[in-house]
């Protein structure tokens, strides 16, 4: 079983390492309903109880997804979901935090979630157009009514960080941290141990870039979220495919999948970080697991951090829409 690690000081405690569910439901091929339930049952078995959604990944066929697979096991598992997003006509259009909103999209998750409270809630991403004072507040008053445990955001920036966290304790950051995406080193991962709020690493795997199994972007289809992703595209891919070359060689040494060496860093880098790669097979989510028992010594850790330096990997993470999402 999976050791547990706390975020924040309010007394969140989950499993060392989370499941990102919105493969399931959206970005990453076809969905496979069974596989995806049995997936999420397997995960809860190997001891990862800490499961990622939101209210847009679908939109709204995750948490429901989640609902029908948590029936009867709801109990053994801490739920992560997100608010924050405008969605008309079943797309996803901007930004959206005003606390009636914030309380109209809780009330609709815990019904789809089939729960009565929602573990950890983020704010999907900071709305200029709010106040983060309102957002904190908002959310406050979810956690003294009780439907709401532990209050989170996702990709913000310092000064909300900070504004959020004086309103009301912020328990977790949610944002894109791995052998990939170093972007949180220099100045948030060092506010967030100074406030004591944790770090929840979404694609710890680079989208699958730091498992060697990453293909050039035409290759994927259509509907495949890496199509599109600057870091899978032209010379961007073969530079990338270099530099992330150190991964695959300490795998092959340690006997261990590249996967398991990219979230074994990652564990390796503070108790306080709790990454959820996502999944929607139990066949990789085993693997993931695997990654617990990996150890890598100061010359391992050492390698890596050199070989995959910002300044190596090629290609912004996201497209132009999704950077101007970014509170950073």
């Amino acid at each position: 079983m999976l050791p547990k690690r706390k975020l924040g000081r309010q007394g969140l405690e989950v499993s060392a390492l989370g499941l990102g569910c919105m493969g399931m439901s959206q970005s990453y091929g076809v969905a496979d309903e069974a596989e995806s339930i049995a997936t999420i049952h397997r995960a809860i078995d190997l001891g990862v109880t800490f499961l990622d959604t939101a209210e847009v990944y679908g939109p709204f066929a995750n948490e429901e997804l989640l609902g029908r697979a948590l029936k009867d096991r709801r109990a053994e598992v801490v739920i992560a979901t997100k608010f924050g997003m405008r969605i008309e006509d079943g797309k996803m259009t901007g930004a959206d935090s005003r606390p009636e909103h914030i309380r109209d999209v809780a009330e609709a998750s815990l019904r789809r979630l089939g729960t009565d409270h929602i573990d950890l809630l983020y704010q999907h991403r900071v709305d200029p157009e709010v106040p983060i004072e309102d957002v904190a507040g908002a959310v406050g008053d979810l956690v003294r009514e009780g439907k709401v445990r532990f209050f989170g955001l996702s990709e913000a920036g310092m000064d909300n960080i900070r504004r959020a966290h004086a309103v009301h304790p912020v328990s977790a950051l949610q944002s894109e941290y791995s052998l990939w995406e170093r972007n949180l080193e220099g100045e948030i991962i060092p506010l967030l141990r100074e406030l004591g709020i944790g770090l929840v690493p979404y694609s710890p795997l680079g989208r699958g870039f730091l498992t060697g199994d990453a293909k050039p972007a035409e290759d994927y289809p259509v509907d495949d979220f890496r199509r599109n992703d600057p870091r899978f595209q032209g010379d961007s891919f073969a530079a990338n495919m270099q530099a992330a070359s150190v991964v695959r060689d300490i795998a092959e040494a340690k006997d261990a999948k590249p996967g398991q060496i990219a979230l074994a860093w990652l564990l390796h880098k503070g108790d306080d970080i709790v990454p959820i790669p996502g999944t929607k097979r139990r066949s990789y989510l085993e693997q993931n697991v695997g990654a617990a028992a990996v150890r890598l010594d100061a010359a391992d850790i050492q390698r890596l951090d050199d070989a995959l330096r910002p300044d190596l990997v090629s290609g912004p993470r996201y497209g132009e829409r999704g950077l101007a999402m970014i509170d950073r």
